[in-house]
């Protein structure tokens, strides 16, 4: 028997209304109504020791080898010692790792900043944040506020000099892929071609062996070279920055990274806080004032 025409309808109308019940009630919710607002996107992807990392549970931090003083000690990043082992264990506890959750990775300067995928979750070895190399990676936030420096063997003509006019015939060189052979090329625009290194214990050598007149590295690493590596050189002097924002060194991540935002937001903090200050006071004292060329 089938059912009468007025009562099909009836029957047909409630399984609609349950249906569309349903429906209403597994769609997505706005996340100002969620509980707690605890399933927005920035909660959900910055919950602290819980991001979206290369290893889960754990904080994959990459910086070339060797590993600089005064930004790393003794070549080991892993000891919390110098300014950037120190600040990258900051970020890390920002971000809700402690240091047993962060693991270390040895990645050549260049790489660390090339298209392609990165197999860290940031990287920390004094890479200036530019517009050319935000098409291939991102950056965090800037974490130092740097300068360029020239260094020159004691006596030398280089030594000598008090003005970026006084470079322009001196032979110089510095680590390729940096913005201190940017420098030379493009503010002192010497006569003779700059000799590009792979990395600057290279080129401290060819200072050393005569190779170059100078070199030109940042201000903090210029200090540590002529007070422990090379006593018989001397600061010339630093460059002003050449644009009305300072150049900053920033952390480095994959282009597109969730973490990127986590990260900026970490630095942020540890600037805010004061906590960046004070480690720059603790590991970059020395790094005071040089003669400014111009």
């Amino acid at each position: 028997m089938h059912p009468a025409p007025s009562a099909l309808r009836r029957a047909v109308a409630a399984a609609t209304i349950a249906l569309l019940a349903t429906a209403v009630g597994c769609a997505p919710q706005p996340a100002d109504k969620a509980s707690g607002g605890s399933s927005s996107s920035a909660g959900t992807t910055c919950a602290k020791g819980k991001l979206a990392t290369q290893t889960s549970g754990k904080l994959t931090i990459a910086t070339d080898e060797p590993a600089y003083e005064p930004w790393f000690k003794d070549d080991k990043p892993a000891n919390g010692e110098g300014f950037e082992s120190a600040v990258a264990y900051a970020v890390a506890k920002q971000l809700g790792y402690d240091k047993s959750a962060v693991v270390w990775q040895s990645v050549p300067f260049n790489k660390a900043f090339a298209p392609g995928v990165k197999t860290f979750d940031f990287d920390i070895n004094q890479v200036s944040i530019s517009a050319e190399r935000k098409k291939a990676v991102d950056f965090s936030s800037g974490y130092y506020d740097v300068r360029q420096a020239v260094i020159a063997l004691k006596g030398s003509k280089a030594a000598k000099a008090t003005s970026i006019a006084g470079l322009k015939g001196l032979k110089l060189g510095a680590q390729v892929g940096t913005t201190s052979l940017n420098y030379i090329s493009d503010v002192v625009k010497p006569s003779q071609e700059a000799a590009a290194y792979s990395k600057n214990d290279q080129a401290v050598s060819a200072l050393k062996n005569g190779q170059v007149d100078a070199i030109v590295v940042d201000l903090p690493t210029a200090f540590y070279i002529t007070s422990a590596e090379v006593t018989n050189a001397e600061i010339v002097g630093q460059f002003e920055n050449q644009s009305g924002t300072p150049e900053q060194f920033g952390l480095v991540l994959d282009k597109g990274s969730a973490l990127t935002s986590c990260v900026s937001s970490a630095v942020d903090a540890l600037r805010k806080d004061g906590t960046l200050a004070a480690l720059e006071k603790q590991w970059l004292s020395d790094a005071v004032d040089a003669p400014v060329l111009k």
